[in-house]
Formats: C-alpha cells, structure tokens, sequence
C-alpha cells in the first residue's frame, strides 16, 4: 500500500476551509468557531507542505499548501468568510497539479477533489456538533445543512472509488490488495456505515431534546472513522 499523505493533508485543509465557510456564510456562528477551523487547517497545511518537500515534492502542491496555510493564520480572527474560498481556490489548484504532476488522469482528479470535500465535510459536521457545547443557543440549521452536505457528497465519494480500475476490481480479485481481499471489505463497510451514519444523524437532529445534538455530534464522531476508511484504504490500495 502506498498513500501520499502530502496530497491527503492538503485535500483535507481544503475541504475543511470550503465548509468553513459554508457554515460562516450565513453569519450565525460565533468567532471562536473559524478561529478553532482556520488554525486547524492551517496547520493541517503545514504539515502538508512539509511532508511534501520529506518524502516527494510537487512544487506547485507545496506552494499552494503554503498559499492556504498563510490566508488561514492570516485571516484567523476575522469575520468576513470569503477570503476562505481564496484559500480554497488557490488550494484546488494545487491538488490538481498534484494529479498532474504524478501523471494521473480523470478518474484521480475526480477522487481528489471529491474526496476534498467529503473530508471536509464530514470533519467539520463533527467539529460544528462540539461547538454547540460552547454555543448552545444555535439553531440546528447549520448542522443539518452541513449533514445534507455529507449525504450528497458520500455516494459520489463511493462512486468515484469504483470508477475504473477501483474497488470493484479489488473485491472481485483482479487486484491484490495483499491481505487477501480483506482490504477491499473493509473499504465496503466503511463505506456502507459512513451513510448509514449520516442518515442516523439527520434522524437524531429532528428530536427536540438538546441531548439530540450530542448524540448526533457522537454520530459523526463514528461517521468521521468510516469515512477516512472510505477514503484512505481506496486510495492506499489503488495506489499500489
């Protein structure tokens, strides 16, 4: 199996910041809340560069990684939202080059940046949930548009991982994953438990009681597991 971890940390920054400011856009969330996701994904790009320039550099990568890592500790305490999709902008451009630069085709093009976002996505519906225990007064929009978000994006994550030569390949044999299939089981459960999770999740919100939002917020907590097996043992085993 091999993963670039430099693309992944970088993917990950992204798609956190663009649902950033999905959540920030409409004005109903305290500062404190794009402070915690701008620091955590500026250093999520950070480390993303440095693991780059370690292991294999793409320079236009690098370069984009340091590009979001700057607007995010840049813009830490404002308030104005759209200086998040520059970063976001600036950071797909590096994704593609990375696809580029390593001769990849669609179908890895596809995988990147729809991965992207189900990252993103996913994390920040379980960061969104544990901020509801510093800003209880929030109404449950955010987190349902945000659960909405995942429940779009998760059956295009799965199907861009069985394009081919995906997955399929990998559970019917054509590809050896070298633990004898059990891979490309795992990678099925993920991403069967990763919906499955989401939708428990929307049904949760619909309760009244507030201890529907934490079980919710443990619900994604589950759901974020899943997901990264989603993602990450599809494209570890693709990789190899």
């Amino acid at each position: 199996m091999r993963l670039d971890a430099a693309t992944f940390l970088l993917q990950w920054s992204v798609g956190g910041l663009a649902f950033l400011w999905f959540t920030l856009r409409s004005k109903e969330i305290s500062l404190g809340y794009s402070k915690l996701l701008r620091a955590t994904y500026g250093v999520l790009a950070v480390l993303g560069v440095a693991t780059g320039f370690y292991f294999d550099r793409v320079l236009i990568r690098e370069v984009a990684g340091v590009a979001v890592a700057g607007i995010a500790f840049a813009t830490f305490a404002r308030r104005e939202s759209r200086t998040d999709l520059f970063a976001v902008a600036i950071g797909a451009v590096g994704l593609i080059g990375s696809v580029v630069a390593n001769s990849g085709g669609v179908v890895d093009l596809l995988r990147v940046l729809v991965g992207a976002a189900f990252l993103g996505a996913i994390t920040d519906l379980m960061l969104l949930g544990h901020w509801y225990l510093v800003q209880p007064g929030m109404t449950r929009k955010l987190l349902n548009e945000l659960t909405n978000a995942v429940l779009f994006i998760w059956p295009l994550e799965v199907v861009v991982m069985i394009l081919p030569t995906g997955m399929i390949s990998v559970l019917n044999g054509s590809i050896d994953d070298g633990w004898n299939g059990i891979l490309g089981y795992f990678w099925l459960g993920c991403a069967v438990l990763t919906g499955v999770l989401a939708f428990f999740t929307r049904a949760a919100l619909k309760e009244r009681s507030y201890s529907a939002v934490m079980a919710a917020t443990g619900l994604s907590y589950l759901a974020i597991l899943t997901a990264f097996g989603t993602d990450l043992v599809a494209r570890a085993t693709l990789a190899l």
